[in-house]
């Protein structure tokens, strides 16, 4: 459980960094368009899904290192048999 809190803490930091990044305020508000509630949403919607993204993505990277640790530990019983 605390594996999954750490991931999700650290999807949750980088879609904040990431969302600071496009935030129009740095650009002068050069991107603003008619309507301020679909860039709401725009937003919303964007960092719900980039924090999914993320999450995953940590997930399949734990997993592959977790297949590359187990592959190596094979690799040295295997030479010491």
């Amino acid at each position: 459980m605390t594996q999954r809190i750490t991931d999700l803490t650290l999807s949750v930091l980088a879609c904040v960094a990431a969302l600071l990044l496009s935030w129009p305020f740095w650009r002068n508000f050069e991107y603003w368009p008619e309507s301020h509630l679909a860039w709401w949403i725009y937003f919303i919607t964007g960092f719900v899904l980039a924090v999914y993204v993320f999450y995953v993505f940590i997930g399949s990277l734990r997993i592959l290192f977790l297949h590359d640790t187990q592959e190596q530990t094979t690799t040295v019983k295997d030479k010491l048999s």
